[in-house]
């Protein structure tokens, strides 16, 4: 998977594995032939040229192709479903693809995961570990979603700019703190910096602290065990934060948003949907769910 420079054609944005747009292939390698010596007639033998491309270059190749069917693939999706992105980070690598990377939607509940990454910052910069009731309150806001718990940290790091002052450091540059959390604005393509936050053994998060996150999200509620994870496969891991809410600003259709991370044997990749415009929470979740299957199917990872 190879991360190629943001394209941004037909209104989609992407970042990736090597950015298509569903409309064609743009080169990002040189061809075959491009910047090969042509031999002139005092060349011998050993100056032929390359019969064609590289392994590195055929695997380019290949990425490409893959991440072309992927966006053909959502952009047909796009057609009869209410408006999502996603986004695909293999934790390996730091390679992300995003699919409408750009665009901002609420975050409902997905946003619990930043507060908590706020809190341990707080944690770590007091070197010390969180409180019993620090533990107890974050452990109820992400296992059960508790948005009591969750309202309770918000104050904790500091409210709006406590938690504005924590994304910089964690590196979100498009997401809008509000005042009444749950309204943060934010993009797939931050969601998938948050949670390379998660994975990376380098960054401003330390390995007590990922640790910690990672389980609180590996071990969520029987009832909030959905999103993401459905493209995960028997046997791998799924750590994931889920967010719905239904808005009465858009005429009680519902915001239904999914991040986490999948490990497993050559697997570790972390998946973000965010979503909404559905008429019902069920209709939202299977949404979310077959987009995030599409990835994995194209993108084969």
């Amino acid at each position: 998977m190879t991360l190629a420079a943001t394209a941004m054609l037909g209104g989609v944005g992407m970042i990736g594995w090597g950015m298509r747009d569903s409309a064609g292939l743009a080169d990002v390698l040189p061809s075959a032939a491009a910047g090969t010596a042509t031999a002139g007639p005092s060349a011998g033998p050993s100056a032929a040229a390359p019969s064609g491309p590289t392994p590195e270059q055929r695997a380019a190749q290949e990425r490409k192709a893959r991440e072309a069917a992927l966006t053909k693939a959502l952009d047909a999706y796009a057609k009869q479903a209410p408006e999502f992105s996603v986004s695909v980070r293999d934790n390996r690598t730091g390679r992300v693809y995003a699919y409408r990377g750009k665009e901002k939607y609420e975050t409902a509940s997905v946003v619990k995961v930043d507060i908590l990454a706020a809190l341990l910052l707080d944690a770590q910069d007091e070197d010390r570990e969180l409180t019993a009731n620090e533990l107890a309150l974050a452990q109820r806001m992400i296992r059960a979603s508790d948005n009591d718990a969750t309202t309770a940290l918000f104050r904790v790091v500091g409210r709006t700019g406590g938690l504005a002052r924590a994304n910089k450091r964690l590196g979100l540059k498009s997401t809008v703190v509000d005042s009444a959390w749950g309204l943060t604005r934010t993009t797939v393509t931050d969601q998938a910096t948050l949670l390379g936050r998660l994975a990376a053994d380098s960054g401003p998060l330390d390995a007590g602290s990922r640790k910690l996150a990672l389980g609180l999200m590996g071990t969520v509620q029987a009832d909030q065990r959905w999103g993401v994870s459905a493209a995960a496969r028997p046997g791998e891991r799924t750590a994931i934060k889920n967010g719905w809410l239904p808005r009465s600003t858009e005429g009680g259709r519902w915001i239904i948003n999914s991040v986490g991370r999948i490990t497993g044997d050559g697997v570790d990749v972390s998946v973000a949907v965010l979503s909404h415009g559905h008429g019902s929470m069920d209709a939202g979740i299977g949404a979310v769910e077959k987009v995030s299957r599409l990835t994995r199917t194209h993108l084969k990872w």
